[in-house]
């Protein structure tokens, strides 16, 4: 009850960021094509407080997963239709910047939270140009095309000299879609067939495989297994009973099987090697299911980035760039098929992975509220009813008619848009209950 009780309240503030920051977007658009703002609310429902400034009621209101910015005269019947001040009253134009204003601050917010951790060495898994496989899971669609540890992905599909973001992306994007993937093994240069498999529970394509890298103890406290046997923060791991260790779950699986009994765990210490003796320890502290454990969190060894001002924009828009180009294949892949709408997270997946990065600190929260931003941006641009991308189809196919539309294609495009939201919630819940 704790956890979840954590996970609540790092929502309710990350939410509560994005929901300020979105709908001042709305406000001071508004206000700057002098439209007269009767509301401004932190939720939804009943008004639970709040204060009046000028002609506006600032209120926090029941429900806290959403929030609204309400204008004079944006809905035809309202009584407030005819005000020359009213949203309907202004050009079209106008109010399209004033749709547009509350997922533009959103961007803006991405970008800014970005560059800030760009600035204090903002850590990050270095990306190489065609890499190398550090993993292959047994029985896996990679292990059944051939892939082996070791081979360099030097091609997939049409896209030659991949970073790993670009093979992730298909992977998860192609479930049940045979890719092209050309490997380099040595001398050898091979064609394969990789066809990912759905993963039920994410909605994802699944192949198998990982990518090669060092493995780091980002920590080991003292009185945990690994700490005893000899491993410290920043150790490099080398190998485990004799084997090379490519990747986390190389070590992770390995421990797994171990069943109780010592590992003989090799490390790299400051240019020197060393190796600890190590016996895992079973343990269901997350209240998962139980497993063994060595006490220590690894993780791939870090490539820390300390930027300067200028030069850290110029990476965060290229970042969020990158995230904004993910996350449209993302939804192309749904709309395409070949992803499941599961992969989608609503309030109640967003309140988890909250929870998890505020236990992370506070660079993965920071890191976790970009992503949203960017995330609720580009959701509410989508052409959909009742978002804010539906408000901006509407008043460019009436730019384009040179009318307005019927106040009962409104309605009923509105309604779809309602059962929209509804179905995102709904996809949720079902995750949630597995």
């Amino acid at each position: 009850m704790n956890l979840v009780l954590q996970n609540v309240w790092w929502a309710l503030v990350l939410i509560g960021v994005m929901i300020l920051i979105h709908e001042l977007g709305h406000y001071w658009a508004a206000r700057f094509f002098d439209v007269k703002v009767e509301t401004f609310s932190f939720g939804f429902g009943p008004r639970l407080f709040g204060f009046k400034k000028g002609e506006t009621d600032f209120r926090i209101a029941a429900i806290f997963f959403g929030g609204y910015v309400k204008m004079a005269g944006e809905q035809p019947g309202d009584e407030t239709a005819n005000d020359p001040r009213g949203f309907l009253a202004k050009p079209r134009w106008q109010r399209l910047i004033i749709a547009f204003a509350g997922p533009a601050m959103n961007i803006v917010l991405a970008v800014a939270i970005i560059t800030g951790l760009f600035m204090v060495r903002f850590p990050k898994v270095p990306s190489v140009p065609s890499p190398m496989v550090g993993y292959v899971v047994a029985d896996s669609a990679a292990a059944k095309a051939g892939i082996k540890e070791g081979d360099r992905i030097v091609q997939i599909e049409d896209t030659a000299n991949p970073t790993w973001d670009d093979i992730a992306m298909k992977e998860m994007a192609s479930a049940g879609h045979p890719l092209s993937v050309w490997i380099q093994r040595g001398n050898e240069r091979k064609h394969v067939t990789v066809t990912p498999v759905l993963e039920p529970k994410t909605g994802v394509g699944v192949a198998g495989w990982g990518e090669e890298n060092k493995v780091e103890v980002a920590s080991a406290p003292a009185d945990k297994p690994a700490a005893k046997g000899g491993l410290e923060q920043g150790d490099i791991l080398t190998s485990v009973n004799g084997q090379p260790i490519y990747s986390t779950q190389k070590i992770l699986d390995a421990i797994a099987q171990s069943g109780g009994k010592m590992l003989q765990i090799s490390y790299l210490r400051n240019g020197h090697t060393g190796t600890a003796s190590i016996t895992p320890v079973m343990s269901n502290g997350d209240g998962g299911p139980d497993r063994w454990v060595i006490g220590a969190f690894l993780s791939p060894r870090f490539e820390l980035v300390s930027l300067s001002f200028p030069q850290a924009v110029v990476e965060s828009v290229r970042y969020n760039a990158k995230s904004a180009t993910l996350i449209y294949q993302f939804l192309r892949g749904i709309v395409e098929r070949r992803m499941s709408p599961k992969s989608l997270e609503g309030p109640i997946g967003i309140a988890r992975l909250s929870g998890a990065a505020a236990r992370q600190g506070p660079s993965a929260y920071l890191d976790l509220t970009a992503m949203v931003s960017l995330n609720l941006a580009i959701f509410n641009l989508l052409p959909i009813p009742i978002l804010d991308g539906g408000v901006i189809l509407l008043l460019l196919v009436e730019m384009f008619m040179r009318r307005d539309l019927s106040l009962k294609v409104k309605e009923t495009v509105f309604k779809l848009g309602f059962v929209f939201l509804m179905a995102v919630l709904y996809n949720d819940i079902s995750k949630l209950a597995g």
